[in-house]
């Protein structure tokens, strides 16, 4: 399969690692900081090489993701895109759907059932496995989450205890709330994970739902070079129940962008 990348920074670079290793071709690198000195498949949305790909793989920012989803959909080249603090919903182009399966949100064409964007807030297997279990544990909590309302998210630029705010009416069930811890340089906050674990639990709890943004609590906090932490955390008078992921590194998310540009391809 023919890869190109849009955005070579640290993620870029292990995503490439991990293609090679599945026998996958690099053809074509688009990254305004890189010059041609500074790597051999610097290329552009407009070159042979990036027309070439199959499927092109997108982890850069907020502000320029959507404009590289356009650019290589002028090309015809469909996109893994994995840059959280934007919403493929923004995207709005003639004869394009937009699906969602599971937590990942795809955008096909409605005449030829070409996928033309896969999106996640994280593509690790992990996480994935970790959204599942917070599906089912929410279900679960159905019928035993305190009426009330909850404040919205908060930030932190340093680890804090944790503090719930706005609770429900105590002894009347369990109430949920989420924290997640990431490196310094991460720009949006809260995370787009830590965004989609509380879609899926207000999904599944009325007492939630309604109103601008999310009414459930979620603690942000910016430390060091931690790759990322999850935390839902479900509190009673009785007990407290917590499920946790833990990332060790990045290779996690590389693979699982890898996994699901092989989805696209075949």
């Amino acid at each position: 399969m023919k890869i190109a990348l849009i955005g070579y920074g640290k993620m870029g670079h292990m995503i490439e690692g991990i293609a090679l290793e599945r026998g996958h071709e690099i053809v074509g690198i688009i990254d305004p900081t890189l010059v041609n000195g500074d790597c051999s498949l610097v290329t552009d949305f407009d070159s042979e090489e990036f027309r070439s790909a199959d499927v092109a793989i997108e982890f850069t920012t907020p502000a320029t993701a959507k404009e590289n989803v356009l650019r290589a959909w002028a090309q015809n080249v469909p996109v893994v895109c994995g840059t959280t603090g934007w919403k493929p919903e923004e995207l709005r182009v003639e004869g394009l759907e937009l699906r969602e399966v599971d937590s990942r949100k795809l955008i096909v064409d409605s005449k030829t059932g070409k996928t033309m964007l896969v999106w996640s807030s994280n593509f690790s297997v992990g996480v994935n496995i970790f959204f599942e279990m917070n599906k089912f544990l929410a279900q679960k909590m159905k019928n035993l989450t305190p009426r009330g309302s909850m404040d919205v998210h908060r930030t932190s630029n340093r680890a804090e205890p944790f503090t719930r705010q706005g609770e429900g009416e105590k002894g009347e069930g369990y109430t949920p709330s989420i924290t997640e811890i990431h490196h310094i340089h991460k720009l949006d906050k809260p995370s787009g994970t830590a965004k989609t674990l509380a879609e899926q639990i207000e999904n599944q709890l009325p007492s939630l739902q309604g109103g601008a943004g999310s009414r459930l609590p979620i603690e942000s906090i910016r430390e060091g070079e931690v790759p990322g932490t999850h935390e839902v955390k479900w509190d009673s008078e009785e007990d407290t129940i917590i499920i946790t992921h833990i990332a060790k590194g990045r290779r996690g998310f590389a693979l699982g962008a890898v996994l699901a540009a092989e989805e696209i391809k075949n």
